[in-house]
Parts: C-alpha cells; sequence; structure tokens
C-alpha cells in the first residue's frame, strides 16, 4: 500500500502558507496568530478526512479515526507525529513532513479499511523548536511541568509563556496536568528531514535512525554597572558586554575540551540598556549545547556554568544562569527500527544507519515507548532557513516507508 503523493504534496504547500514572510521563509512560533491559524486549517483538514482532533492541555494535538479504532480504542496506540512551529525565518518540510505524512498515513489505513491490532493517531507537538522550552509539548508529555516552571518561561522576544499561551485559549493549571504514564503509548515512529548532507551526498534514499543527541542549554544574564561612556575610565568600569564577550569567545575551547562531538551555540544575544553612550548594565546571552553522550553533554553544561563565573568574577560582576533540565541522549528502539527496515526493503528503497545530531520530540518519546526515525534527503544539507528543501520524490518515500512502519506496528498482537 502506498500513500496518495498529490494530495501529500499539495497539503504541505497548503500548510506553508501560515507564516510565510516575503524571504520565501516561515515564521510560525509556536501559539502565534501564524500558528493558530495554522491548526485552524489543520483541524479543518482533519475533519475532511473524517479524522478526529483533540488537544491536550499543553496544545499537542492527537489525530485519531474512529471508524479505525472500532473495537481497539482501548488499547495502547502507535503514535506518528512532528510538529508544526518553526524557528524564525525557517522552512517548510521540518517538522510539517512528519506531521502531514502521519495524517496521511492514517487517512489511507482508513480509506482501505485496514484491521488493526492497535490505534495508529497521529501528533502535532507543540512548540517542539524551543520557543519558550526545548520541546516544550513532548516534554510535558514525558516528564510534565509546574504551573510555576510554566510561569517563568520566557520566549525569544521577551514575551511570557502563561501570557501567550492564555491569550492563545491556553490554561496553566491543565498544562500542568499534562504527562503520559508509562504504557500508554505501544511504539512511536516520526519521519523527518535529515537536516544534513549525508543522504544526499550518498545517494541514498531513506536514512534508519540510530539515536538522537542531548540537549542543553539556557540564559546566562551578566549584571553589571551602567555609566556614561565618556567620562567613566576602562579601569573603573563593570562592562557587562565585556564580561559576556569574554564567556562567548571561550565557548568553542570548552567543546573541543569535552569531545569531537560536543557543539555548542550562541544564537540569541541582548543587551540593556542599549544605549551606544552608555556602559551596559546587563547583557544576557542564549546557549544551546549537545553530545551524543548524555553523560558528555552534562559535562559540557557544567563547563559552560564554570565559564561564566569566571567571566563575570573578572570583571567583578555577577552572573545569573537559568539552565533548563537537560535532555538527555535517546538512543532509538531496535524494534521499531527493525519495522522501519523491513518497509524500507519491501519498497526496494536504499537506506544506511545514522544518528541525528538535531533534537526532536522523538527523544523524550522514547523514554515513554519503543521509538524510532526515519530520515529524508534535504538538499544541500539546509534546515532552519528558506533554502530548506526536500524533493517531493524523497518525500513521498519517506511517507511510504511510514506507512509500512506503522502498519508492522499497529499489527503487533496485545498483551
Amino acid at each position: 500500500m502506498l500513500v496518495n503523493a498529490e494530495r501529500l504534496t499539495t497539503t504541505l504547500r497548503a500548510l506553508a502558507r501560515f507564516g510565510l514572510n516575503e524571504d520565501g521563509g516561515v515564521d510560525r512560533a509556536s501559539f502565534s496568530s501564524a500558528d493558530r491559524q495554522a491548526r485552524t486549517w489543520l483541524t479543518s483538514w482533519c475533519e475532511e478526512q473524517g479524522l478526529q482532533v483533540a488537544v491536550d492541555g499543553i496544545g499537542n494535538m492527537i489525530v485519531s479515526s474512529p471508524e479505525l479504532e472500532r473495537g481497539i480504542a482501548d488499547r495502547a496506540p502507535v503514535w506518528s507525529g512532528s510538529h508544526i512551529d518553526a524557528v524564525p525565518n525557517g522552512g517548510r518540510y521540518d517538522g510539517p513532513l512528519g506531521v502531514l505524512a502521519a495524517i496521511e498515513c492514517l487517512t489511507r489505513l482508513q480509506e482501505e479499511e485496514v484491521s488493526l491490532e492497535r490505534p495508529v493517531r497521529a501528533v502535532v507537538y507543540a512548540d517542539e523548536e524551543g520557543n519558550y522550552a526545548h520541546l516544550l509539548g513532548s516534554s510535558a508529555l514525558a516528564r510534565g511541568f509546574t504551573v510555576d516552571e510554566l510561569s517563568a518561561l520566557v520566549g525569544r522576544d521577551g514575551d511570557r509563556f502563561a501570557d501567550t499561551f492564555t491569550a492563545a485559549g491556553g490554561d496553566l493549571l491543565a498544562a500542568a496536568r499534562v504527562r503520559l504514564p508509562q504504557g500508554s503509548i505501544h511504539a512511536s515512529v516520526e519521519l523527518h528531514i535529515e537536516q544534513g548532507p549525508v543522504l544526499e551526498r550518498e545517494g541514498l534514499d531513506v536514512a534508519n535512525v540510530t539515536g538522537i543527541v542531548a540537549i542543553g542549554g539556557g540564559t546566562l544574564r551578566f549584571l553589571g554597572r551602567a555609566d556614561h561612556a565618556g567620562t567613566t575610565p576602562m579601569d573603573g568600569r563593570q562592562d557587562a558586554v565585556l564580561a559576556m564577550a569574554d564567556f562567548v569567545t571561550r565557548l568553542p575551547g570548552l567543546a573541543r575540551e569535552v569531545g569531537d562531538t560536543s557543539v555548542v551555540t550562541t544564537g540569541i544575544v541582548k543587551v540593556w540598556p542599549g544605549g551606544s553612550n552608555v556602559v551596559a548594565k546587563m547583557a544576557e546571552v542564549v546557549v544551546d549545547y549537545r553530545d551524543p553522550s548524555t553523560e558528555k553533554a552534562a559535562a559540557l553544561g557544567d563547563l559552560i556554568a564554570s565559564a561564566a563565573q569566571d567571566a563575570a568574577h573578572r570583571r567583578g560582576l555577577q552572573v545569573e544562569s537559568h539552565v533548563e533540565p537537560l535532555i538527555p541522549a535517546a538512543p532509538l528502539h531496535e524494534t521499531v527500527r527493525q519495522a522501519i527496515q523491513a518497509s524500507v526493503q519491501a519498497h526496494g528503497y536504499s537506506s544506511r544507519d545514522l544518528p541525528s545530531g538535531a533534537g526532536h520530540d522523538s527523544q523524550n518519546l522514547a523514554t515513554l515507548a519503543p521509538t524510532g526515525m526515519i530520515f529524508v534527503p534535504s538538499v544541500d544539507g539546509r534546515s532552519h532557513s528558506p533554502a530548506e528543501l526536500t524533493h517531493d520524490a524523497d518525500v513521498v518515500r519517506g511517507a511510504n516507508v511510514l506507512l509500512g512502519t506503522l502498519m508492522r506496528l499497529a499489527a503487533a498482537p496485545t498483551a
């Protein structure tokens, strides 16, 4: 059985309209106006296919087929999905491919009236891109958040999560109740673009992902003293920017100190009060760090914290750290990987094993149930930009592999 190629590629292009900017990129942060419009459109699309959409307390959308679930709705389901939120000026495939392919697979199973042993459900995870917290929606499912934790979250534009979330119709108390118990999902599988050059360079159709990196991060805020730029001697300043700059320039060396696979990135910097003729009182930098090893990622996090304290101390400043919990590395499950490989072989596609250097909701799902991922090629390895592109033929091949994988997982006998 195959997916409907035209329907899938058409819906991908339709979803890309929401938040499309003049550069050809997508601005669609979770709970923004563009995100709400996209969710409304997606809900209507699902309902047109005879599917049902439920939304949990933190905004994760779960799509099901009442027709397929007759007599098996109480059994642990197989989940497949990704996200539809985007980084600023992001691409059209990162996230939406996994969402719309999962919905397409569910639609095809319903159209063919396939008899399953357990439900298949498509999922849209909220704020995967970490505007407010890394993998927010799936982290809520895996570990949960308290109201205080949610209330403390601030977006990349400075908005408070609590304000934006409630303005979008959310309820913090309901969000804090979101958590899935072990055993509530039978298995999970996610289709995603590679976001790197390996598959295209090697001329391969798909990758069977072996594991996902550990991800850490947080905000470091250097606190100095505002002074006049012309009258304050250089040796009498407590310049927050200089302390931050000292810290940032040390980060590449810290990553190399931990190992060749460690990376660290600073993509957001803010300065107060922000005047050219004022010595900065406060400078803030957001840090993202990763490694395939949870232990190495944790070690890098410790080095980063120590370097921030040292940079502040050298210039007589204080530093505040607001660090998110480390998301551990996730080796993907052999049972799901075998189902993926069987589907690849059934279609005669070429493939290889490949680790993921990017974070995905699947690493949270892997703490709840056996989980796997499928990658398809990214043109020139580009992602998180308007240049992000996966050819239609690769989109369809990946969705066909996903469909076969879901059928195998959902055919597994129940206990």
